[in-house]
């Protein structure tokens, strides 16, 4: 089957058209046959990126005011001559990446008017990405009517975790009436790294108890045991758990309350400064990108080394407490920007932790080249992985699954 992929952000549309079956997902061979991106949408000079796989990457600046317009963009190189399907009803499904499905909607489905409603009444838990998300899905039905619309949720994974996990210690009116709890995010990537850790060993993933480290601009990490989440460090919004690029991750209460009535700061403003002007950022003041501050500490900026510290030393921490909450762990895998491509942080993570039996083979882990490889020394538990996530084909596979009614594995 022919799956669209899409990945709606408030100014931004990512996609991707994966060829993929059952027989496919059996015999991981499923194809990405070409991907792209709009950026600036909105403007009257958006960029459009388009590649077919195999070939050079096209750009072009060109007028996109809306989501809809972004998508016909992608449509119009994908169809017709020239373009990998020669009719839009060769494309069978699209499968959209929804950021919250609240507590109701607790795994990939097909889209209707309840699901619909749904996503909207998750709006106040997501209000910067659930909007866009929908904006996403109306497009593609007006524009492939007759495409099978699926929605993959990034809190999906996260339902399995127990109560324990989930709840917060306040009033449980906060949840039964306002559903104030953990929901955990990057569900699809941790487990498409579950996933993908369980086939490099030949076994299914129910037989691994593993620790995954999403680190990018966002981070996250993940107790999955045999399978299932029980643990993640996101709570009921992205901001909380590891410090990000520009968010804050975990701060007290009490210091929110304090900045709040310390200063004439509104609960606005301070939402935007946990959220924009956090994390990497706020400890550097000169950028929340890893790499550029990895540079600045070899000059001797100590801020940078300071937000370089905090963040290698929250990583180490939730490593600790996943290692307690799942009794031992058969492997940690490493994800993300960060995780992928900086083997100084995950170094740094990994350092002091020998006590549990985590180590690197330094060679390896400065050497890591293709989608994944193991950084630690053979026959070391845990084993220590560098795995690049691919939420598109997890998307793309539940999609085929939804269109065809095949029960989703874990």
């Amino acid at each position: 089957m022919n799956i669209l992929v899409i990945n709606c952000g408030s100014s931004s549309v990512k996609f991707q058209f994966i060829e993929t079956s059952p027989e496919h997902i059996a015999s991981n061979t499923d194809r990405l046959l070409a991907k792209g991106e709009v950026e600036r949408v909105g403007s009257s000079e958006a960029l459009v990126t388009y590649q077919v796989i195999g070939t050079a990457a096209e750009q072009a600046v060109e007028p996109i005011p809306d989501h809809t317009a972004a998508i016909r963009a992608a449509l119009q190189r994908l169809i017709g001559p020239g373009g990998l399907v020669k009719d839009h009803k060769e494309i069978e499904g699209v499968g959209h990446r929804v950021v919250h499905g609240g507590e109701r909607l607790q795994s990939s489905m097909l889209i209707d008017q309840d699901v619909v409603a749904e996503i909207e009444r998750c709006i106040r838990l997501a209000p910067l990405h659930n909007p866009a998300n929908l904006k996403g899905y109306r497009a593609a039905r007006q524009l492939l009517p007759e495409a099978r619309q699926v929605a993959v949720f990034d809190t999906a994974f996260h339902h399995a975790m127990p109560p324990h996990a989930f709840h917060y210690a306040i009033p449980l009116i906060h949840y039964t009436r306002d559903q104030v709890r953990r929901y955990g995010f990057h569900g699809t990537s941790h487990r498409y790294l579950n996933y993908r850790f369980a086939r490099l060993h030949g076994h299914d993933r129910s037989a691994y108890k593993v620790i995954t480290c999403h680190l990018g601009n966002g981070a996250s990490m993940c107790a999955i045991n045999h399978g299932h989440s029980i643990d993640t460090s996101m709570g009921m919004t992205p901001l909380e758990g590891l410090v990000m690029g520009t968010r804050s991750g975990d701060v007290d209460p009490g210091a929110i309350f304090y900045m709040l009535h310390g200063k004439s700061t509104s609960p606005a403003e301070l939402e935007t400064e946990l959220n924009r002007h956090s994390g990497l950022y706020g400890i550097s003041g000169v950028s929340g990108d890893m790499r550029d501050l990895e540079g600045e500490a070899e000059r001797g900026n100590d801020r940078a080394a300071l937000a370089i510290e905090m963040f290698c030393y929250r990583v180490k921490k939730y490593i600790g407490a996943y290692l307690a909450a799942l009794n031992g762990a058969d492997g940690i895998v490493f994800s993300g920007g960060i995780g992928e491509n900086a083997p100084a942080i995950r170094a740094r993570i990994c350092e002091g932790l020998d006590v549990f039996g985590i180590r690197l083979d330094p060679e390896d882990n400065a050497d890591v080249q293709g989608p994944e490889k193991l950084i630690s020394p053979r026959g070391a538990s845990p084993e220590i992985w560098v795995i690049r996530t691919n939420e598109e084909l997890l998307i793309a596979r539940d999609t085929v699954r939804c269109i065809l009614g095949i029960p989703h594995p874990i």
